[in-house]
């Protein structure tokens, strides 16, 4: 018996080696057939410093378009769920262990992050599997009026609920090692208690069912320390807001299966709607400070992705099911919060450049590093790819490839074809996996739960359309956190605001203005050159230039209401809330009214404390 176990697993070793070889063997075939037919298009008529410097960015950016676009494709074609283990409807055996959930709080909304609490313990009765949970609210909070507003809260439910002996509260006095200290903190003086720990972040929701199926799976395989699930966004009300969540839930399932499928036992964490082995954890997971001032020196970031490769180093198992649902998030309601969030897991992601040579490192765990680095450095090279690009006709203006008469670039026979091909291949890298998955939605059984097939496609061509208009906008999002990182400039750790109360224009021409003066150089350039050139540059140049304008209108929860009306964006979660879903947001109306008539009062005392 031992030794088929030792076969098989051998076997299975065997074949995900060789399909991570397929993998990035096939990426970098097109990425090099992408920069051979780009060097034959633009070196026609001689070579110069400028094709040498744009053949090489654009094969880089290559390599990071086939890597999606294989992710994309395996969870298509191999990303199989996990074989289901018991029927729907049906609960596993109850655990003999004891498991802890940690919510992470840090100057939050109080009612709102309380409110999701509130739902899943009343879930978690519902099923009469509370028994086996206990939740800690771990407050890093800074701000009085906010930990006034934390302990208010956690009183009033203390009371209602009934939780003396399920919910502790404490916040700690100095917000040491951010995040990643707040976890350690519980882990050094309560962990000891629990044989698992469930990591949420204050926007997180979970199916109480899920919780159990996480503790279940936990319990199924001693070798498995840490099991992430796909967390989906929920609850967002602004146009920006409804894109992305609209995005997460019909792509991210079948991305996930494909990152699930190729990490295999080296999985991902994403530091948040994950359950964790605490002495596994205790052991593997101790966050040294790096050398040196921030931004690449000081406390590590992203620290998930280092605690998921630390694990792995270990001989432990690191493992994403996405076959887990019922796990929710949410995100920033607007573009310039997604970007303060953004400049902060880009500088995390930055930083793992100097983990890549920690001894002992699985190969894919340094992949996983390498493809964090590459997911904000793929901005800054596509801006350079772009700039060099602009200067190319500029600086050698023979031969001129934008002719009076053609809108269309002319190259020398036959390279003209081959410039098509190439961009018809980037075309296929970038738009044919949502393709697929969006067609695939609107046919399959999947369909009503959006609003029917009609309105998955009418959404997904809406997304498309939505995220091309803000790619340049995001792209110099991300061009100016890597200069900044790059000039050592730290972005520290600030509180996400999470509520759809709109952005003022004001607001939004103060963040991007810079975008509207590069938009207009580049528009301006390009038409002084050629006006078939200015006609290719508008779908960078317009939107930058009309940056506030876009930013603030996608940001306005009044154009997401009405985009809800027409069915534009449409989810499972919003067309049919779950049971926890509604409970959340009953809760959180309750507690809201409430913290508005009590606002001015002073802080209770004698908050129940972990024992």
């Amino acid at each position: 018996m031992a030794r088929h176990s030792r076969t098989h697993q051998r076997r299975e070793r065997n074949t995900m080696a060789l399909g991570r070889l397929l993998f990035a063997l096939t990426a970098l075939v097109l990425a090099a057939l992408a920069g051979v037919l780009f060097a034959v298009v633009i070196t026609a008529n001689g070579t110069t410093w400028l094709h040498v410097i744009q053949i090489v960015l654009l094969a880089v950016c290559c390599v990071w378009l086939a890597w999606g676009f294989n992710t994309a494709v395996t969870g298509i074609l191999f990303g199989r769920t996990r074989r289901r283990e018991r029927k729907a409807g049906t609960l596993p055996p109850a655990s003999q262990h004891k498991t802890a959930i940690l919510v992470p709080v840090y100057n939050e909304d109080a009612a709102a992050v309380m409110a999701r609490v509130a739902a899943m313990i009343e879930g978690l009765r519902f099923i009469r599997r509370m028994d086996g949970f206990v939740f800690f609210v771990l407050s890093d909070s800074t701000k009085a009026e906010c930990v006034a507003d934390e302990k208010r809260t956690i009183l009033k439910l203390a009371g209602e609920l009934e939780t003396g002996s399920v919910l502790f509260y404490r916040n700690r006095v100095k917000n040491v090692n951010r995040k990643a200290g707040n976890i350690e903190d519980y882990v050094t003086n309560y962990g000891g208690a629990y044989e698992y720990m469930i990591a949420l972040d204050a926007d997180s929701l979970m199916r109480p069912e899920t919780l159990v199926e996480m503790v279940a799976r936990m319990d199924a395989d001693p070798e498995l320390a840490l099991l992430q699930t796909q967390p989906l966004i929920i609850g967002r009300k602004t146009l920006f807001g409804r894109a992305l969540q609209f995005s997460a839930a019909l792509y991210s399932p079948i991305f996930s299966r494909g990152i699930a499928a190729l990490q295999g036992r080296e999985g991902p964490f994403w530091g948040h709607n994950t359950i964790i082995r605490t002495r596994a954890f205790a052991d593997c997971c101790g966050m040294p400070k790096l050398s040196g001032a921030p931004p690449f020196g000081g406390l590590i970031l992203s620290h998930d992705f280092v605690e998921a490769a630390l694990l792995s180093r270990s001989g432990w198992k690191v493992r994403l099911d996405p076959d887990l649902e019922g796990s929710f998030e949410e995100a920033p309601a607007n573009i310039i919060e997604y970007a303060k969030r953004d400049r902060r897991w880009c500088q995390g992601n930055l930083q793992h450049g100097r983990l890549l040579g920690a001894p002992n490192l699985r190969l894919w765990s340094k992949v996983s590093m390498i493809s964090g680095i590459m997911a904000y450095a793929a901005s800054p090279i596509w801006l350079l790819f772009l700039i060099a690009s602009m200067l190319d006709p500029v600086l050698a203006p023979a031969p001129n490839y934008f002719p009076a008469d053609s809108l269309f670039p002319v190259f020398p026979t036959p390279e003209t074809g081959k410039a098509l091909l190439l961009l018809l291949g980037i075309f296929l890298l970038l738009l044919l996996p949502k393709t697929l998955i969006a067609f695939h939605t609107a046919m399959s059984r999947r369909a009503p739960r959006f609003g029917g097939g009609w309105a998955v496609l009418l959404g997904a061509t809406c997304e498309l359309i939505l995220t091309s208009a803000l790619a340049p906008i995001m792209m110099l999002f991300q061009s100016k956190a890597v200069a900044e990182i790059l000039m050592a400039r730290d972005s520290g750790w600030p509180a996400t605001e999470r509520e759809d109360e709109g952005l003022p224009l004001a607001a939004a021409f103060a963040a991007s203005w810079w975008m509207m003066i590069a938009g207009a150089v580049l528009g301006t350039v390009a038409y002084v050159y050629s006006l078939q050139l200015f006609l290719w540059v508008c779908p960078i140049a317009i939107p930058l230039f009309f940056a506030p304008f876009f930013i603030s209108l996608t940001g306005d929860p009044g154009l997401g209401e009405k985009a809800r009306r027409l069915a534009i964006f449409n989810t499972p979660f919003e067309t049919d809330p779950e049971p926890v879903i509604r409970s959340a947001a009953v809760w959180h109306a309750r507690l809201s009214g409430e913290a508005d008539e009590r606002r001015d009062a002073a802080a209770p005392a004698g908050m129940p404390q972990p024992a």
